[in-house]
């Protein structure tokens, strides 16, 4: 994996590790359940089970594809297999912030959060195509 690669995988991982970390926090800072009737327990349980599965997810994807990229033990397969799912959780991501805008209480927000989501997908799309790119070599 080349040294850009590396780099760039670094960056969008690392971004979405911290948004992974301060997600897990959001509910609260934020006041989502102020939103909720007080009745809808079973509403209660699953908002907080889809934020702790989705924040895990981003940090784990994130430790994951850093692994990869630096790990003696992974392939390029492997690597292009796990850029590849994160790329399309942050395409997707991105795509629900251009349809619907989250933050749009705040423009800075929303914009911020549009920027970041832009940065970091952009960093795991240029990693993804560099080694995907690279002529496969295989040990004898």
């Amino acid at each position: 994996m080349s040294l850009l690669a590396k780099i760039l995988v670094t960056i969008g991982s690392t971004a979405s590790i911290g948004f992974g970390i301060w997600h897990f926090s959001v509910p609260k800072v934020w006041k989502w359940y102020s939103y909720i009737n007080p009745t809808a327990t079973e509403l209660f349980v699953a908002v907080r089970a889809i934020n702790v599965f989705f924040s895990l997810s981003l940090v784990l994807f994130g430790i994951l594809n850093i692994l990869f990229a630096y790990g003696n033990h992974s392939n390029r397969y492997s690597i292009i297999v796990m850029l590849s799912a994160t790329c399309i959780m942050w395409l997707t991501r991105l795509t629900f912030q251009i349809i619907y805008p989250q933050g749009s209480i705040n423009p800075v927000l929303q914009y911020g959060m549009l920027f970041a989501f832009i940065i970091i997908t952009l960093c795991l799309l240029l990693s993804l195509g560099l080694v995907a790119s690279q002529k496969p070599f295989f040990y004898q």
